[in-house]
């Protein structure tokens, strides 16, 4: 009996994606099905990116139907190879040309303000995601997506690291919660991801099974940029395991808080005065502090309510948190400008990088201002301040020329 298997989204609703219904049989050749109001002008393409698919698994003989909705090629692909393989075992993937521009690679110590989730399985919102120029856009294939839709998100999350312009944001994806997580890696690793998010973390141990099947595909696909992660904390247990987490391994680089799954297991409900959910962020901001990584805060999932974020923003910097994420891309500004260091701050940085480069040029082992010494670390965060002043355009560029990296 022939088997018949869909892939993708279809609906009055659905922009940028497509339905595939694929029925293998036994003889009759290929046999496709497009219906789509560009047919006109794409129709052919759309065919031929099909046939050239079906060639390449070795499928000879099908009835395939093709309802697309303005897909491009990459998510055309994507539902096509999805449909394949849920007929059909087969480890062959259908790859189209890497982008040139999304072979770049960051830093542990990039800027992470903001991180734009957006559901793995939802091609649509991807885009265009990387002209709001978040700091990272996060491809997400745990909460957003439903358990039906999760292998072949997988497959589309794998094509839009090739295909989607990111515009120099750091390139992220959220894997499922480990160990069905460790599968996902397979289809992002090899791709130039840049950081993997680890949602409901809870031990030492799980990072460095992360790692191991990181490693193990880096060896295999001869992967040269590094991979980073960012645990996410979202559970009592994590909370109190959150420094052995932070410092599991080398390329942990930041260490996120997840409050709603965090509410949930306190059995709470999350308030915005936040008074519930107090402990688990400052913990984490010491865990972070002391392990030299980067704290981020949880979303603020009103994403009506600017002036309810802006507040937000600057209770989680006054915490000690350095970004948060963001559900929508009209967080980023509002994320941004208060994440930003304030008039004070500058000019408390700028004071202690000039006392560095008087003593610099002086010759002289201890710096002081004033009455106070100040020590290499109290040094390097006032540099820091002053690079996030020159980003968002509170200082002029040419203040990068006064002060120098400290090692």
């Amino acid at each position: 009996m022939a088997k018949t298997t869909t892939a993708g989204n279809k609906g009055k609703s659905i922009r940028s994606d497509c339905f595939v219904t694929l029925e293998i049989t036994k003889s009759g050749g290929i046999n496709i099905d497009l219906q789509s109001k560009v047919k006109t002008l794409f129709g052919d393409s759309i065919i031929d990116l099909c046939k050239k698919e079906l060639e390449f698994f070795g499928i000879k003989n099908c009835k395939i139907k093709i309802e697309d909705s303005g897909a491009l090629d990459y998510i055309l692909a994507a539902r096509i190879e999805a449909a394949i393989k849920m007929c059909i075992k087969i480890d062959k993937e259908f790859l189209l040309e890497m982008l040139p521009q999304n072979k770049y690679k960051t830093k542990k110590d990039s800027y992470r303000r903001s991180r734009l989730y957006l559901p793995g399985n939802t091609p649509k919102l991807a885009l265009n995601a990387g002209i709001h120029k978040p700091d990272g856009i996060i491809l997400d294939l745990e909460d957003s997506v439903a358990p039906a839709k999760k292998f072949e998100a997988t497959i589309l999350v794998r094509n839009a690291l090739r295909s989607v312009d990111f515009y120099g944001a750091e390139r992220m994806v959220r894997i499922n919660q480990v160990p069905k997580g460790l599968d996902d890696l397979e289809y992002i690793v090899p791709h130039n991801v840049n950081l993997i998010l680890v949602p409901k973390c809870e031990s030492a141990e799980q990072i460095k099974q992360v790692n191991e099947r990181i490693n193990n595909i880096i060896k295999k696909r001869k992967i040269e940029n590094p991979i980073y992660l960012m645990p996410i904390i979202e559970s009592a247990l994590g909370v109190l395991k959150a420094y052995e987490i932070a410092t599991a391994a080398e390329n942990v680089v930041a260490l996120a808080i997840g409050l709603e799954d965090y509410t949930a297991d306190l059995g709470t409900q999350r308030t915005k005065e936040g008074k519930e959910t107090f402990f688990a962020r400052s913990q984490i901001v010491n865990a972070a502090t002391a392990a030299e990584i980067q704290p981020i805060d949880s979303v603020f999932s009103d994403v009506s309510d600017m002036e309810g974020l802006k507040q937000n923003v600057l209770e989680s910097k006054s915490l000690g948190f350095d970004g948060m994420g963001c559900i929508h891309p009209r967080q980023i500004k509002v994320i941004h400008e208060n994440f930003a260091p304030n008039e004070k701050e500058i000019d408390k940085a700028k004071n202690i990088v000039n006392a560095f480069h008087v003593a610099t040029e002086k010759g002289l082992g201890v710096v002081s201002l004033g009455s106070k010494m100040i020590d290499p670390p109290v040094v390097k965060r006032a540099q820091k301040t002053i690079e996030q002043a020159i980003e968002v355009g509170i200082l002029d560029e040419n203040w990068r020329e006064k002060h120098q990296k400290i090692n």
